[in-house]
């Protein structure tokens, strides 16, 4: 279907096609003049019927044709094309402008010459194809109060022992043509529930090239250590309780999430641009969780920006992705609560052994002579 825009990239050439007539007597020495864009390049004139119609640039952006040399007959009609190579258009202008007047040597009266000039305007529109990946390194971590400290990292003046977390998301122009600017939204999960500490302090965030900058909210407080007031039964249960998984997403309602918005500078066709971001995860939150498996599921996605005359194209590459990663529970108690669950259960088993005991004395008494 043809399109009330050019895309910019996607035509190579155009042909302005132009129909002039003469309603009148014969007019001596005729011609059409073209004005266009000096980003337009003339390649040559095509004519449906051999008329001796010729044509010549005068100046890179204005063009000449001679009809019906030396006279255009009455009452008679001309066609003729004319092809212009597009491939150098910048986009900077919002249209392509045509100007077309047609003169002859003979007298014409003021009022019929309101027809012997035609002004054209093509809007010119960026045509592109986006999407977006997304990757994660690690894609898992251990985390626990006997996992080993040395794997993970403090920060100075901080007691909590953080996991870092790199997410590298990465935005491709497929075109045709050159995208002008663009946003990328990044969201992270947060927060263990609706509300608690922030988990996620974030380090640094770093475009291609320095091609873009992002902005997205501080953690005032990285190292939360959530206090630990509950008796050491609660404490014992809590670890017995550890099942299941929780999934964090920021799709499910009430979910806090951290944002990301990262403004890109222009992409050429078929260019791509990465987006690192290093985060650091408080791992002492996660250890409050009665879960065995957290899984933090990250959304990037990409939005094309319409006021700089963008528009997508759709064919199926996606402009959302998905990127998973699994924090696990190593599943081993605390040494303080190893102590005591083998303590209650020493005290336990004497506590059977006593009453077995004490049942088997009685019984034994109930059975003895009268």
């Amino acid at each position: 279907d043809p399109k009330p825009y050019l895309a910019l990239g996607a035509v190579k050439n155009i042909s302005l096609n132009v129909s002039i007539s003469n309603a009148g007597d014969d007019a001596y020495d005729t011609n059409v003049y073209f004005n266009f864009s000096r980003e337009l390049y003339f390649i040559k004139m095509w004519q449906k019927e051999e008329k001796g119609i010729s044509c010549e640039l005068l100046e890179l952006d204005f063009l000449k044709c001679s009809v019906g040399f030396p006279f255009m007959r009455a009452q008679s009609k001309y066609h003729l094309g004319v092809i212009f190579d597009t491939s150098h258009l910048s986009g900077d202008e919002e249209n392509m402008q045509f100007l077309v007047s047609t003169q002859s040597a003979n007298p014409e009266h003021e009022d019929a010459l309101l027809d012997n000039t035609l002004h054209l305007s093509v809007p010119l529109i960026h045509e592109v194809d986006t999407t977006i990946t997304g990757v994660v390194s690690p894609n898992s971590f251990v985390y626990g109060d006997s996992v080993d400290a040395d794997r993970f990292v403090q920060m100075d003046d901080m007691q909590c022992f953080f996991q870092p977390v790199n997410y590298t998301f990465q935005v491709i122009n497929r075109g045709p043509s050159r995208l002008p600017g663009s946003t990328v939204h990044i969201m992270l999960p947060n927060r263990l529930g609706s509300s608690g500490a922030e988990m996620l302090h974030v380090q640094e965030t770093v475009v291609g090239q320095e091609r873009g900058n992002c902005t997205y909210h501080r953690n005032p407080t990285p190292c939360t250590i959530p206090q630990d007031r509950e008796s050491i039964f609660h404490t014992i249960f809590a670890f017995f309780s550890k099942s299941g998984r929780k999934v964090m997403d920021c799709e499910r309602p009430g979910r806090p999430c951290l944002i990301i918005t990262c403004l890109l500078s222009p992409l050429a066709k078929e260019e791509s641009r990465s987006i690192d971001v290093r985060i650091l995860l408080n791992t002492e939150i996660l250890k409050k969780d009665t879960s065995s498996v957290i899984q933090f599921v990250a959304r990037g996605s990409v939005m094309v920006d319409t006021s700089l005359r963008a528009a997508e194209v759709s064919s199926g590459l996606p402009e959302h992705t998905t990127v998973v990663f699994e924090a696990l529970h190593n599943m081993e108690p605390r040494g303080y609560v190893v102590g005591w669950i083998i303590a209650i259960s020493l005290l336990v088993g004497i506590l059977i052994f006593l009453l077995l005991a004490v049942l088997l004395w009685k019984v034994s008494r109930g059975r003895g002579p009268r």
